[in-house]
């Protein structure tokens, strides 16, 4: 039940010396605007870092070759090799229930070109089948199709700051033909990425062509640049990745079945685990933090409290003896201290979320690495918790100093 004179009471004593209201106020203020800050800022870095991943299939392989480290087959050591058309059709076949992707990325210094308006550019010969482990956002047109693989089509989707770049001022550029080095592509989409993850090349300066196409123009003869070997949700990619591995350098008679440095490999899920387990960290390490600095607050209030009862003995003592009860005291000496953690605590949540949300509001418009820095419902539902029960604990000591406060003591109390 409301006690609107215990709490204009309370209020009275909090005013009566404003100065030290306020330092022991800040104290709890400051631990939870810290806590609600920096809580935001590692949720702005997570956020950020979950998007890089968000543009790939986490449940992926990525594989290419490196030089040998064991003879073998008659061949010497340090010898480059290659993944053939070949191992791609026998993956097939042999594991069906996974998307084996193959990619070359021709390199290439030239450029893209179209009405002499330049932009740099990364040429990747690609199959259908890679939005199946990179999710594309298709702005306009299409991607590739089975048909431009098998006529070998010099066709492109480009990539966003090639658009841009060629394209501006929204000028539309399905149907028309850049110049990638000597050879003609005609654009037949284009598509958004937020990706920040390159493996051989930048997917926002990309010129994607048909993986056969690139081939026969770059004359790769059936060379593979590199795998991209995805698991359904239903199969974790560790579990068979080195089964895959063994099965591809079994294919080949130049490379030792045991020559494991011959095949390299980035496990996504792997590295998206750890990324993971890397937060969870961080975040601890925020809560022990802000949880410390809050304590130390929490301390201050209660020392505070303590002196407050001392200052206050005879006023009391006099309670006591026209009939309070150790009940009445005990509650307002605590709903005090809880008033103080809470409006200092409740402050501090407000500004750390306003500083959270204006440095959210500035970096949407900048290319960062942060995204969406702020707290959700139920971090702001713990920390009001901790606020009310470390205002109950801050001022249950000073309560339980007042309460064996004799009258007759207290009365006599200079």
């Amino acid at each position: 039940m409301f006690d609107r004179e215990l709490y204009k009471e309370i209020w009275q004593a909090i005013v009566k010396n404003k100065t030290r209201s306020i330092l022991t106020a800040f104290g709890v203020f400051w631990g939870l605007f810290m806590l609600i800050t920096l809580y935001g800022a590692g949720n702005g870095l997570q956020n950020g870092i979950e998007a890089q991943f968000s543009e790939n299939a986490k449940n992926t392989s990525i594989m290419f070759t490196s030089r040998t480290t064991i003879p073998y087959g008659g061949f010497k050591r340090n010898r480059y090799w290659n993944f053939k058309n070949s191992d791609v059709e026998a993956l097939n076949r042999n594991y069906p229930d996974l998307y084996v992707v193959p990619r070359i990325t021709p390199w290439s210094s030239s450029g893209a070109e179209y009405n002499l308006r330049k932009s740099d550019c990364d040429v990747v010969g690609e199959y259908p089948i890679t939005t199946k482990v990179e999710y594309l956002k298709i702005d306009k047109g299409r991607y590739i199709n089975e048909m431009d693989i098998r006529e070998r089509r010099k066709v492109c989707v480009i990539g966003p700051r090639v658009r841009d770049n060629l394209f501006p001022n929204g000028e539309e550029p399905i149907g028309k033909s850049i110049r990638v080095g000597s050879a003609y592509y005609t654009v037949v989409g284009t598509y958004n990425t937020n990706s920040r993850i390159h493996i051989n090349f930048d997917s926002e300066t990309a010129v994607r062509i048909p993986f056969t196409t690139a081939q026969q123009t770059y004359n790769y003869g059936d060379n593979v640049g590199m795998l991209i070997i995805g698991a359904p949700e239903d199969k974790s990619i560790g579990d068979v990745e080195e089964e895959v591995m063994r099965f591809i350098r079994s294919r080949h008679r130049d490379v030792s079945p045991d020559d494991n440095d011959a095949l390299q490999h980035i496990n996504l899920a792997k590295q998206f685990g750890q990324i993971t387990n890397l937060f969870l960290g961080v975040d601890l390490l925020i809560w022990l933090v802000g949880l410390g600095t809050l304590l130390a607050g929490i301390i201050g209030i209660s020392n505070i409290m303590l002196v407050i009862v001392k200052e206050r003995t005879q006023e009391i003592g006099i309670k006591r003896a026209i009939g309070a009860t150790p009940a009445s005291i005990i509650r307002q000496i605590m709903t005090e201290a809880v008033m103080i953690t809470v409006v200092a605590g409740y402050l501090g949540l407000v500004l750390g979320v306003l500083i959270n949300e204006g440095l959210g509001a500035v970096l949407a418009s900048s290319d960062t690495i942060f995204l969406n820095p702020g707290i959700n419902l139920g971090v702001g539902l713990i920390c009001l918790a901790i606020l009310i029960v470390a205002g109950a604990a801050a001022g249950l000591l000073p309560a339980l100093r007042a309460v064996k406060i004799k009258p007759i003591d207290a009365i006599r109390e200079e």
